[in-house]
């Protein structure tokens, strides 16, 4: 104050110039000045001081011509800092609003983080962290503290465990394996390291492998189609058909999971790096413990194992089947499936008909447990023989029929009706259902029987040929109709046709199908079987028949006139007119 109050009673004091003098050495001393601070650009990681700490804030000095404020809330993470240590800091802003330098110590770290987690992925680097928490599908690990990574469920270990809450805050060791830059996505590995860990091993233990070395190991899964056995790293895998010398449907029927067995290596490709395994070959093979008195033509028991279109397999003893085949069931020809016959678990009872031991295969049959019914067919169905028949199949040409077991017959379709046309079989009888036949033909050699049907009753058409004799009259049905002509029923429903011009009617009209009209037969036929009939002759033939009889009666006039001209000629030598007169009268009477 008091100073003050001597300069403002100075009446030399020249107030003016303290202006021109700021103003001068602004203009002079700026550049040097600003020299004096550090260039720093915003968006940059920069090391910094701090000045001052306490519950709320820290002062950092990173060297520009003003100090930031950091929230202490970013600080947390290292309680023992103090003033004096030196932290790294991001430059969000050099002024903002209040002229006041913008900085954060936790963006600094999350790009020095990311900067790790890219080099760590670049250099396939192993890193060590915690796991944070459990999520939908796997875990967030935090990387290099700052970075939350995604460790999807199937990249925790080589077998996906089934509970993750074991994992959360723990460490361990992870490789990054994928990174997402444009949504600051990471994506962690356990699983990578372990695999690394295993393929070396792997390596070691594919070296020394040989065919033929029986080696423990532990099953590890089991598949429909076999099972995979962990040889200490190395993965094999049993096929089920070399888990068991017998059939196996299910291989748990066989091993389970952990279980410790001995199996035998197969086949290996080193290059493929997979290893075929065996089991049933640590056993002696089942054939060698097959009856050696076994021979071809001999009966054996056995349980049939599995059923297919083609045939049954039967197992005699463990691990030896024999093959029915589906011919070798039955004596008839007739196409048929082998579940027709047999059915799995079925105890049966078969001959040996080819037994080749050093290849391990039998065949069997059963239908030689009975006679071949064709040894004696002409005895039993000689040519006229009447039987009954169960219809089996239907053809185009004929019906198939079975008379019994292995034997078959064919009823062309010419030989079902004497009367009536058939166009299908299936309009005369229906599969299943029985029918009379008799024996027209043997052919032993090649198994065939020809039958008839319809020689079980006379030829009736030695009774049509007196009955629809040409000129007949009989009443008909029109039942179907073509452009030739039409079908029509007659009499004791046997067929007729009538062709097309001989379906005009009487008014001019056509007849019609389902119309019931007079028809006359003008044509038998009885090696063919075929009539031919007319409606229209059936009133044409009255009109000429009229025209005949008019005829007939002019006709006799003109006889009598000739008659009576002859003898007027023979009696031409009598002289009077009165002779001749009456000789004509007498003639008339």
């Amino acid at each position: 104050m008091t100073i003050y109050s001597n300069v403002t009673n100075n009446p030399d004091f020249d107030w003016s110039s303290i202006d021109k003098k700021e103003a001068k050495i602004s203009n002079q001393e700026e550049q040097a000045y600003e020299a004096t601070f550090k260039s720093v650009t915003e968006q940059q990681v920069i090391e910094g001081t701090i000045v001052s700490i306490n519950e709320r804030e820290a002062v950092v000095n990173i060297g520009f011509k003003s100090d930031g404020v950091i929230s202490a809330s970013e600080l947390k993470y290292n309680p023992d800092l103090k003033a004096g240590d030196t932290i790294e800091v991001y430059v969000e802003s050099q002024e903002d609003s209040n002229g006041q330098l913008q900085l954060s110590h936790k963006k600094a770290r999350i790009l020095k983080s990311w900067e790790r987690v890219i080099e760590a992925f670049e250099n396939g680097e192993i890193i060590m962290d915690f796991v944070k928490s459990r999520t939908k599908g796997g875990l967030i690990v935090a990387v290099f503290d700052n970075i939350d990574a995604f460790l999807p469920g199937s990249q925790i270990d080589v077998k996906p465990p089934r509970d993750y809450d074991v994992f959360v805050g723990k460490e361990m060791e992870f490789k990054v394996v994928k990174i997402n830059h444009e949504y600051k996505n990471v994506v962690v590995s356990h699983k990578a390291i372990i695999e690394d860990n295993l393929n070396e091993e792997r390596a070691k233990i594919i070296a020394s492998l040989e065919e033929g070395q029986v080696l423990e190991g532990t099953v590890k899964a089991i598949a429909s189609y076999g099972v995979f056995v962990d040889l200490g790293g190395v993965d094999g895998l049993i096929h089920i058909t070399d888990l068991s010398w017998g059939r196996v449907k299910n291989p748990e029927d066989i091993v389970k999971v952990d279980d410790k067995i001995n199996v035998v290596i197969l086949k290996f490709d080193e290059t493929k790096k997979r290893i075929q395994l065996g089991l049933k070959q640590l056993t002696p093979h089942p054939w060698s413990a097959l009856d050696p008195d076994l021979k071809e033509g001999d009966k054996i028991k056995g349980k049939v194992v599995m059923m297919a279109d083609y045939g049954a397999f039967v197992e005699i003893i463990p691990g030896v089947e024999g093959l029915i085949h589906v011919s070798e069931m039955s004596w008839s020809q007739h196409l048929r499936s082998a579940q027709d016959f047999l059915e799995a678990g079925q105890e049966v009872e078969a001959v040996v008909l080819k037994l080749q031991r050093d290849e391990h295969k039998m065949s069997l049959g059963i239908k030689q447990l009975v006679p071949d019914p064709w040894t004696a067919i002409n005895e039993k169905y000689p040519v006229g023989s009447k039987h009954t028949a169960v219809v089996r199949n239907f053809t185009s040409f004929g019906i198939f029929v079975e008379l019994e077991e292995g034997v078959d017959g064919l009823i062309h379709i010419s030989d079902l009706s004497w009367s009536k046309k058939i166009k299908h079989p299936a309009e005369f009888t229906k599969i299943g259902e029985n029918i009379e036949v008799i024996v027209l033909d043997v052919d032993t050699e090649n198994r065939r029987l020809s039958l008839g049907h319809k020689q079980l009753e006379e030829n009736p058409w030695d009774v049509y040929e007196s009955v629809f004799a040409v000129g007949t009259e009989h009443q008909g049905t029109i039942t179907a109709m073509n452009d030739k002509g039409a079908t029509v029923t007659l009499t004791y429903g046997v067929e007729a046709f009538a062709p097309k011009r001989h379906l005009t009617k009487e008014d001019k009209s056509t007849a019609r199908i389902d119309e019931t009209l007079p028809f006359k037969v003008i044509e038998f036929k009885k090696d063919e079987k075929r009539i031919y009939v007319s409606h229209t002759n059936t009133f044409q033939e009255s009109e000429e028949e009229h025209r005949a009889a008019v005829e007939t009666e002019e006709a006799k006039k003109n006889r009598a006139t000739q008659k009576s001209v002859k003898k007027i000629n023979e009696n031409l030598e009598k002289t009077t007119f009165g002779d001749v007169f009456g000789s004509i009268l007498n003639d008339q009477k």
